[in-house]
């Protein structure tokens, strides 16, 4: 069975996910899809963190560890039938790549609750965290990579300039139609980049059993 890698770019309330296979070193394509990671995709749920800090701090610190519940739920449904789906194709998936904001450790709740900054931090970061474990439950190995670094990286690795890998990002998607916007494009890159042995300090790898 030929191996593939999934490609992850998060947003508050849902993700682009894009699965890519290598053959003799080029990628292609294999599966696009939007995965909400809310059941109800609304404001008060897609921002759990701005919805929290209208509570009390013991009905906020609930309401997130229900919302982180309900994300990591449908997040591991996503990639467990993405993974499903890839095996009837004839490809095992088995690593990926996440990609990041600014990858900083968050502070308590009560901090995070009582900074603007921080509350959008932690609205994306709960919606990441939920890949991570699912992946981790579906026995991926995943690699976190900064956002911003993303086409250094790839360049750096993928020996393309950073021109050339956007193009043949765009190409790749042209059989699928829209929407193929830069999440797409960015989730493909990612996921081709995690289909390669990457350098030494370039992304910090997570894998294993979730918490």
């Amino acid at each position: 069975m030929q191996e593939a890698a999934v490609g992850l770019r998060v947003h508050s309330g849902w993700s682009a996910v894009v699965a890519v296979r290598l053959e003799k070193g080029a990628p292609a394509v294999l599966h696009r899809q939007r995965v909400e990671l809310v059941e109800t995709f609304t404001y008060s749920f897609r921002q759990p963190y701005h919805t929290a800090k209208k509570m009390e701090l013991a009905e906020a610190r609930k309401f997130i560890s229900q919302m982180r519940a309900k994300a990591r739920d449908r997040a591991y449904r996503a990639m467990r039938g993405l993974k499903a789906e890839l095996e009837e194709m004839g490809y095992e998936l088995s690593r990926g790549a996440l990609l990041l904001a600014s990858g900083r450790p968050l502070p308590e709740l009560e901090r995070i609750l009582a900074s603007h900054a921080l509350i959008h931090t932690a609205d994306g970061e709960l919606f990441r965290e939920s890949l991570l474990h699912a992946s981790a439950r579906c026995g991926l190995e995943i690699i976190c990579i900064k956002d911003r670094k993303l086409l250094e990286q790839a360049s750096n690795a993928l020996r393309l300039p950073q021109a050339s890998l956007l193009r043949r990002a765009a190409e790749l998607g042209r059989p699928f139609g829209a929407p193929w916007s830069q999440d797409e494009k960015f989730a493909t890159l990612a996921a081709w980049l995690a289909s390669v042995p990457s350098k030494k300090g370039n992304s910090k790898v997570l894998a294993g059993k979730p918490a």
